[in-house]
């Protein structure tokens, strides 16, 4: 064992011998540690760095970690745009400050060389000039004291070239750092390409997350936007509502009008001009400011208001331009004054009427920072210009934008979930289901009551119809129901208080009528019904009791009780009707019958009723002929001033002598021409012919100094209509002091509060005003204060009692007492007997008509060309 031992045993000198070598296997494992040490380091730097800005030099680190790499870069080769790029560059004395170089310019050198050949280069200094001469390759910039390069490859694929270089001349590559080098590199591009794709991912997320954020803020935008045409078409519906009902409280009409506005504009302060009817002064009927309770009536200046007046646009008013227009003279120094001391923003827009600017609606505000722009000024116009907007149409628009966007998106998002989509469409389609149901209904329902509307039920009219022609024996009947009093219910209650009215109105029908039966809402206060094959003829008229009593019962609205009634007509279904129309027009004209026979009841139609509407049709037909071809006759009857038995004015009247029915009585007359629509026509027809008589003094009764024509009350309720008279008579160059207006007092009873303004006008043109048939009425006495009438007519049948009836006398007496002091004289109509001519002249009454003082004289009738 001792010398098996001993053959093992190596001598101290060959020990020796073999340090040197441990000491390489040493440094030998030690660098292959450090090189794997490098590769676990780009491995890790390729999972965790998103930034070759941060790769590179990280990339630097490790490779300085092995060999000396003060001087180090790393450039790729981007064949399709012919560039190299110097993604890394660290150079003691060189500085890259361009990073893509076209790479023709680079070709010739060594870098070039390691592009084009895939070949890498180790170059010392020494042999610089053996490789320049072997290669053609030129050096550029400093001269290294070693060069390292190697390519970096994508596969057999040069991509790019990496470069250590050294000036220093203690330090020496090696063939192991080429190793390594060549090594570290193909790891390297794997890293790059990792990090690039990594990079390039981040990139497109951070693009795409902006992309969808700038869309997110757009439709954030649009939905502002969309809040504010939502905004704007419900005020402009609200004011569409409010303009349909101005005969409520104006204050509160404008005040709503303001409240709508300060929806849409800034609008604290805010009043309603108008032009009075002389066009002289502003009126102020809505006046509401922060800064002052009320505003007087003012004669037209230099003001804001009038200066939208003059231009008739909409105008916008901060203090630079209440500077300008003051130079310019459009508007007043102390008003300039006041808008610059207060800051003023003013915004103020015409008020368009018929073609004509009647006003100003004028907002503004106080202080600096609270100024209008020129969006706020178009929105005034077209908030002033349109009061009405098709509410619906939007929204169903809305709805179906809203529809598809949703269904676009769902389409997008959910490609893959089929079930869900097809559950989803499954859905709308039982929703647009419902809607049409719902439209449907609609169609032929009441939208206040629910009841069956006009189509609905003559659509089941004409089945009747046609049941009635196949089965004679089977009854039906239409009561044609009209309610009393609704009208003055809406006007003295409200809208509200009418609608409570007609829902319980159509509640207390319906209990009156069987299951089977349909009423139904024709519109405002009309109701059918239709009775369905009944047994006895007189069930309708058992109906229509009960109706009538359902209705008499008091009803309570808003806390008071009111009443009303209903008038019905029955028109029982006949074989003779072929269409729904023709039995709802003879209900119609029985309703009206029992209406003109004093409401409350019932009337069954029959023939002679239909005869009667045809009869009075033609008659208004014959009545416009008439008129058009002027075939009335015209007949003046004087006025006679007792004392000198002289004739004071004229009377012009006109008769109508039918071709059938001969003369036509002067009440009928005036009816026919009220129901015709003529009355306004015949009265303009009258006063031409009054105006013809005064201009031809030659024509037959001569000697006319004034004529007196009846006009009716209806000329008075328009200013336009007065204005057409005068210039009637203007263009007939007649005086109007030559004229003699007669007004009918039972017409003042129903419109009065609305014509004195037009009687003082006619008035102050001179023409002479008389109150007829004075006493026929109900409040006499107040038109002798109110109204600066210049005579008044006693009624005739005050003065056909005469001298028998003293307390006539005594009456016309009194009237003759207060027109002492009142200024007008009194004239006694309808003088037919000379035993009332001696009563009136013994209680010394000056004026009196009459055919005992004079018969209607007829006047030639004449043809206009």
């Amino acid at each position: 064992m001792s010398s098996e031992s001993t053959q093992y045993e190596l001598s101290e000198e060959e020990l020796r011998e073999l340090i040197p070598q441990l000491q390489q296997l040493t440094d030998k494992y030690k660098r292959s540690e450090r090189v794997q040490k490098a590769l676990f380091d780009i491995a890790e730097l390729a999972s965790s760095v998103s930034n070759l800005n941060r790769l590179y030099p990280a990339i630097h680190e490790i490779i300085g970690d092995f060999m000396n790499a003060d001087n180090f870069f790393v450039a790729f080769y981007e064949k399709d745009a012919n560039l190299v790029n110097f993604v890394y560059f660290v150079d003691e004395f060189d500085e890259q400050t361009i990073r893509q170089i076209p790479a023709e310019s680079l070709m010739d050198g060594i870098t070039g060389h390691i592009l084009r050949t895939g070949r890498h280069v180790f170059l010392e200094k020494e042999n610089q000039e053996a490789f320049t001469r072997e290669t053609g390759v030129s050096i550029v910039g400093a001269v290294p004291h070693q060069f390292l390069g190697v390519p970096l490859k994508r596969g057999s694929q040069v991509i790019g070239a990496m470069v250590v270089q050294t000036y220093d001349e203690t330090v020496f590559y090696t063939d192991e750092d080429l190793e390594v080098l060549l090594f570290v590199s193909q790891h390297i591009v794997n890293a790059v390409d990792r990090v690039k794709s990594r990079e390039l991912t981040e990139r497109t997320i951070r693009d795409r997350t902006r992309q969808l954020r700038k869309i997110n803020d757009e439709l954030q935008e649009e939905i502002l936007e969309r809040q504010k045409i939502e905004t704007l078409q419900q005020a402009l519906y609200e004011i569409s509502e409010l303009s349909a009902n101005l005969e409520g409280d104006m204050d509160a009409f404008y005040a709503s009008i303001h409240k709508i506005l300060a929806r849409l504009i800034t609008a604290p302060n805010c009043y309603i001009a108008t032009l009075d009817e002389t066009g002289e002064y502003l009126d102020f009927p809505y006046f509401s400011d922060t800064t002052e309770e009320t505003i007087e009536r003012r004669p037209l200046g230099l003001g804001l208001s009038e200066f939208v007046l003059r231009t008739g646009q909409t105008e916008l008013i901060n203090p630079p331009r209440v500077l300008e227009l003051t130079q310019a003279g459009e508007l007043d120094v102390a008003a300039a004054q006041r808008m610059l001391k207060s800051a003023n923003s003013w915004l103020g827009s015409p008020l368009v009427v018929d073609g004509k600017i009647s006003g100003v609606i004028g907002i503004q505000t106080y202080g600096k920072l609270a100024k209008y722009t020129a969006k706020d000024l178009e929105l005034l116009r077209f908030v002033s210009h349109h009061i009405a907007a098709a509410i619906g149409r939007k929204r169903n628009t809305d709805a179906i934008q809203q529809y598809n966007a949703l269904l676009e998106e769902k389409v997008r998002e959910r490609t893959r979930e089929l079930d869900k989509i097809n559950s989803f469409l499954k859905q709308q389609i039982e929703e647009r289901k419902e809607i049409e149901l719902k439209l449907i209904h609609d169609a032929h329902h009441d939208s206040l009551t629910d009841l069956p509307n006009r189509t609905m039920f003559t659509s089941r009219l004409e089945l009747a119809v046609a049941n009635k022609q196949r089965y004679p024996e089977n009854l039906f009947a239409v009561l044609f129901i009209d309610l009393d009093r609704f009208k003055t219910i809406n006007d003295t209650l409200g809208h509200h208080a009418g609608d409570e009215f007609l829902i319980e109105v159509s509640r207390r029908i319906a209990l009156c009528i069987r299951g089977h039966d349909l009423l139904a809402r024709l519109g405002g206060d009309e109701f059918v019904v239709l009775l369905d094959n009944f047994e006895d003829a007189a069930a309708a008229e058992d109906v229509a009791t009960r109706i009538i009593d359902a209705i008499s019962k008091p009803f309570l609205l808003d806390g008071k009780e009111m009443y009303s009634g209903a008038s019905v007509g029955i028109a029982h279904l006949e074989s003779y009707y072929r269409t729904a129309d023709e039995v709802l027009r003879d209900a119609d004209a029985a309703m009206y019958q029992a209406k003109t026979l004093g409401r409350g009841r019932f009337v069954m139609f029959d023939k002679s009723m239909r005869d009667r509407l045809i009869e009075e049709l033609e008659l208004e037909n014959e009545f416009r002929l008439a008129l058009r071809q002027e075939e009335f006759d015209c007949y003046l009857q004087p006025v006679m001033d007792l004392r000198n038995d002289s004739a004071f004015y004229h009377e012009l009247y006109v008769r109508w002598e039918h071709s059938r029915h001969g003369k036509v009585n002067r009440k009928h007359f005036r009816e026919v021409a009220d129901q015709s629509g003529l009355t306004l026509d015949l009265d303009l027809f009258q006063l031409r012919k009054a105006c013809e008589l005064l201009n031809n003094e030659t024509e037959e009764p001569a000697g006319i100094e004034k004529i007196a024509v009846n006009v009716s009350i209806n000329h008075l309720l328009q200013a336009s209509l007065v204005t057409k008279i005068l210039q009637l008579v203007e263009e007939y160059k007649v005086s109007p002091d030559r004229l003699v207006f007669e007004f009918d007092e039972n017409d003042l009873n129903r419109r009065s509060q609305f014509i004195l303004p037009a009687i003082k006008k006619l008035k102050r043109a001179g023409i002479t005003l008389v109150l007829d048939n004075f006493g026929s009425g109900l409040a006499s006495l107040s038109y002798l204060f109110a109204y600066p009438f210049d005579y008044i007519k006693i009624d005739h049948r005050f003065v056909k009692s005469l001298p028998r009836s003293q307390r006539n006398l005594k009456l016309i007496q009194s009237v003759m007492l207060i027109s002492e002091h009142l200024k007008f004289d009194v004239i006694a109509e309808g003088v037919d007997a000379r035993a009332q001519l001696k009563a009136l002249n013994e209680i010394d009454c000056h004026y009196a008509q009459g055919k005992i003082l004079s018969t209607p004289e007829p006047v030639a009738r004449q043809k206009r060309a």
